[in-house]
C-alpha cells in the first residue's frame, strides 16, 4: 500500500451497507494486490478500524460522555444536514483528545475483517445498547444512515491504483 497526500479523494455514494461490503472487498483485493493508496494523514488500516469502532460503540459503549443536553437538540438538526448530504472532512469532536477515536494502525486485511463484520452487526438490526454521545437515540434507519455517510467520508480517502 502506498500513501501520497497528491490522489484526490474518491467521491462515494452508498445506499446500502452491500454497497460498503463491496467496497471493502475491493480494498481487500487491491490491499493483496499491492494496488492500494491513501490520500490524508490516516492509513487504510486506521480508517478501517475507526469506521469499525463508531458501528461497535453502540452495542458495547462509547469511550466518551455523552454532550450536554442543549448540545445534542442542536446536534439532532444537523444530523439532517448529514444524512442527507454526507460528512465533511475536518470534522473534530470537542473535548476529545486527537478530536476522534477508534483508529488503530493494523494491517488493512486485519482492519477489513473488523470492519465487514461491524458491518454484518449493523446489518442484522440488533439493537444498540447505548446512544450516540451527540445525537442521541437513532432509528436504525438513522443509525445505519449515519454509519453509511460515515463511510462515504472516510473511504474516499483510499484509492485504488493500476498494477
Amino acid at each position: 500500500m502506498s500513501e501520497t497526500s497528491s490522489l484526490n479523494r474518491r467521491t462515494l455514494s452508498f445506499e446500502t451497507i452491500d454497497d460498503v461490503i463491496e467496497d471493502v472487498n475491493r480494498i481487500q483485493a487491491a490491499d493483496a494486490n499491492q494496488t492500494l493508496a491513501v490520500c490524508g494523514q490516516w492509513t487504510a488500516g486506521e480508517i478501517l478500524t475507526h469506521l469499525s469502532a463508531w458501528i461497535e460503540y453502540g452495542y458495547e459503549g462509547y469511550p466518551m460522555q455523552p454532550a450536554p443536553w442543549i448540545v445534542r437538540q442542536g446536534m439532532k438538526l444537523f444530523l439532517r444536514s448529514i444524512l442527507k448530504n454526507g460528512m465533511k472532512p475536518g470534522g473534530k469532536i470537542p473535548g476529545v483528545e486527537g478530536g476522534t477515536t477508534g483508529q488503530m494502525k493494523v494491517a488493512t486485511e486485519t482492519a477489513c475483517q473488523r470492519y465487514l463484520v461491524a458491518l454484518n452487526r449493523l446489518a442484522s438490526n440488533e439493537p444498540v445498547k447505548y446512544p450516540s454521545p451527540g445525537f442521541g437515540d437513532l432509528s436504525t434507519e438513522k443509525r445505519v444512515k449515519l454509519n453509511l455517510r460515515h463511510a462515504e467520508l472516510h473511504l474516499s480517502f483510499i484509492h485504488f491504483q493500476q498494477s
